[in-house]
């Protein structure tokens, strides 16, 4: 077995990880997007690092001692399914996904078959700035081990049960206010700004929560769920999974889901407002509320 790492997916989070953990030891990455004009123009970018990137997950995971899941929610299970094809035993797979414990735990049954390790991992914040340094929960009977093969890279790394579903419950959890404060605040604030009532909503926040930058906290809100927002749906459809199978009803994650994906067809339809700095989100507002009228059917507001 190699020391080489293996990142399947080749994101937000796995290009930082990627490019982090290239300095300690051989790292292979593998996206699905592989052949992708777009993604084969983002590589260069990475040539320093000297990662690889075989044409295949089978050829990446090769006599890797670890391989690491980082893709979207919907792809969680998928990768798992993939991966029973070319896991060996000894070997050891991180599921870094924002997914349900339900799915955590079908991932799990279908990695053991092969004789792999299974582990249910959960980052707990965002990876940009903090790299490797972010909070991530660990859970399952190997996790011990991860900590020992990623100890020398400075993670920051925390085994919270043996059982497969507890980090990714806290994740889980933890989104249903994270995500949820995003969809709030775009609902809210755009409401607000259409009846030019927006300070003094902001002035009544400030002062029942005085210790919050209230327009520098709203606007990057705003502007996460419009950079993010169909990754996030995806995940608040997980995060209403995960509250689901606690018995409970999930009223408010399915209904933040809803305004994620609204905030990222309004993205799709209108890609300018991607770029657009969190310190000019009053005027992202309006050219939201401006989209809307001019085209009711393209932006459901």
């Amino acid at each position: 077995m190699s020391t080489a790492i293996c990142i399947i997916g080749f994101g937000e989070a796995g290009t930082v990880f990627a490019s982090q953990l290239a300095a300690r030891a051989p790292v292979r990455a593998y996206d699905i997007l592989r052949s992708a004009a777009e993604f084969k123009s983002r590589l260069a970018d990475f040539q320093q690092y000297q990662i690889e990137f075989p044409m295949s997950a089978a050829q990446a995971a090769e006599d890797a001692k670890l391989i690491v899941s980082l893709v979207t929610a919907a792809s969680s299970l998928d990768v798992a399914r993939e991966a029973e094809g070319y896991l060996r035993p000894g070997q050891v797979f991180l599921d870094l996904n924002s997914v349900s414990p339900g799915t955590k735990k079908a991932s799990a049954a279908i990695v053991e078959r092969t004789g792999a390790l299974y582990i249910d991992g959960a980052v707990m914040a965002p990876v940009h700035p903090r790299g490797l340094a972010v909070p991530i929960l660990l859970a399952g009977k190997g996790s011990g081990l991860v900590a020992d093969l990623l100890g020398g890279f400075g993670m920051n790394l925390e085994i919270v049960a043996d059982e497969i579903g507890v980090a990714s419950a806290t994740k889980m959890c933890r989104s249903v206010i994270i995500k949820g404060i995003e969809a709030l605040c775009s609902e809210a604030f755009l409401a607000a700004r259409a009846y030019g009532v927006e300070g003094r909503v902001l002035s009544s926040l400030h002062d029942t929560f005085p210790g919050t930058d209230w327009p520098r906290f709203a606007g990057y809100q705003v502007g996460r769920s419009l950079v993010h927002g169909r990754r996030r749906a995806a995940e608040m459809r997980e995060v209403s999974a995960t509250v689901s199978e606690a018995g409970i009803a999930p009223h408010m994650s399915s209904a933040t889901a809803l305004r994620q994906d609204w905030a990222a067809d309004l993205s799709d339809a209108n890609p300018d407002l991607k770029a657009r700095r969190d310190a000019e989100w009053l005027d992202t507002l309006d050219l939201i509320l401006a989209a809307g009228s001019r085209n009711d059917s393209a932006v459901d507001i």
